[in-house]
């Protein structure tokens, strides 16, 4: 009997109709997907319209609306929802992988703060003439002018031979106080806020291969769903099937997806098939991306200088490292010392003293501006992020590079769901119900 009805069914099939669907809806997946990777990516920067009073409404509107990218910056339009949440990626990423290099001092260290004083000696040798020379006619240039050139030059030499030694100190005095002075979680956040491309690059420099594989999935994806929504709408020849199974296809072609690339993090048997997240069996290759682009953009030698001088904690800095220059000029004026300090005055000796201090400070931070030097020790930084960034638990790994969409995820699927919608309502105007 069942056999029969079976038969019976077959034989109503319009064959030709029937296979249009899970047709339809592999195109329908796989727009889905290329759309929905446009969606995560495209456009790096916030492009819309700025609409008057939205800011103001956004802080009383749900939560999952708020996150749309531009509402609660008061505008309506669109940016790729991996940067608009590049800098909730760097704090994750430090969490997760960077913090686990050990403290601050532990990584000022790793770049060889005694190779960092033998290059400011480099370049900070041939300025001091220049130095001193500015200096002393700015504070007493009298005196500068009535001293024979043999004493300037003395002067200069005292200075000179007393460089590596006061350098030394000042690299010191960082490293000891550089858990109070550097916060590299600030600087991957301000860096990866400042320029969210970098996110970008991170996901489309080791994973393009993947996020094309889940597109041509997406297609696949669409056409195994097809079939039963297919035999659906032939057993039931409802007009609005087809609209309401798109949003269902869509939906969970969306979230296949999004499960194909982040799970399961680590390699699993399933009926007898061994999966493995897509992103989560690349991770060994992300790492080296990732190191790349830590090690060449966001925490390099040069902008280690600039947040120790120009960042939050820049005036700590600069006060510690004056401090530390004084007793060295102090030493460097050696045994005649008493007597320039009667013939300056008290008042005067000391103006001088934080003047070259001042100085000092901008001229001793100069290898830290280095693009050369910098690109050397970036080496040493590269070679750390990717070790941890390797042996990170693939979990943790899967959590640094989904955190930032996390939330998100359900614009995603929305999208899916409206796309499958609309799929459903061209075939039924192109087709009619049951190809009638």
């Amino acid at each position: 009997m069942r056999v029969d009805a079976v038969s019976q069914w077959l034989a109503g099939v319009n064959w030709l109709f029937f296979w249009s669907i899970p047709v339809f809806t592999a195109v329908i997946g796989w727009l889905i997907n290329w759309t929905g990777l446009v969606m995560l990516f495209s456009p790096v920067r916030f492009h819309g319209v700025t609409v008057p009073g939205l800011r103001e409404l956004s802080s009383v509107l749900p939560h999952p609306v708020q996150e749309v990218p531009g509402i609660m910056q008061g505008g309506i339009g669109w940016q790729g929802i991996i940067p608009a949440r590049a800098a909730k990626m760097g704090s994750i990423a430090v969490d997760k992988a960077i913090s686990k290099l050990g403290t601050p001092a532990e990584f000022y260290q790793n770049l060889e703060p005694d190779r960092i004083a033998e290059h400011i000696v480099e370049l900070f040798g041939p300025e001091l003439p220049g130095l001193i020379d500015e200096v002393m006619r700015a504070e007493h240039p009298a005196l500068w002018r009535d001293l024979p050139p043999a004493g300037r030059r003395a002067v200069i030499a005292r200075v000179r031979d007393q460089l590596p030694g006061v350098v030394r100190t000042i690299t010191t005095e960082i490293g000891n106080h550089i858990d109070q002075l550097l916060d590299p979680k600030i600087m991957v956040i301000e860096h990866f806020r400042q320029d969210p491309a970098l996110v970008v690059r991170i996901f489309r420099d080791f994973g393009q291969r993947e996020l094309n594989l889940m597109v041509w999935f997406g297609g696949i994806f669409g056409f195994l769903l097809g079939i039963p929504v297919a035999v659906l709408d032939h057993t039931f020849h409802q007009w609005w099937m087809l609209p309401v199974l798109g949003v269902v296809v869509g939906w969970v072609t969306n979230a296949l997806g999004m499960w194909l690339i982040f799970e399961p993090p680590e390699p699993r048997r399933v009926w007898g098939v061994k999966v493995h997240g897509l992103f989560p069996r690349r991770q060994q290759a992300a790492a080296e991306v990732y190191a790349d682009i830590i090690a060449d953009d966001v925490i390099t030698l040069e902008n280690i200088g600039d947040f120790l001088l120009n960042g939050p904690r820049g005036d700590r800095t600069r006060q510690m490292l004056a401090v530390a220059l004084g007793p060295a000029i102090d030493k460097a004026a050696g045994v005649v010392r008493p007597a320039v300090k009667v013939a300056l005055g008290r008042g005067r000796y000391e103006s001088i003293r934080q003047a070259i201090a001042r100085e000092g400070v901008e001229h001793t931070m100069t290898p830290f501006r280095d693009k050369d030097f910098s690109r050397e020790q970036a080496d040493k930084i590269r070679t750390l992020v990717a070790t941890r960034t390797q042996e990170l638990p693939p979990r943790d790994f899967v959590e640094m590079m989904r955190a930032a969409i996390r939330e998100d995820e359900w614009m995603l699927y929305a999208h899916g769901a409206i796309m499958g919608f609309g799929g459903g309502v061209l075939h039924l105007w192109i087709f009619g119900v049951g190809g009638g």
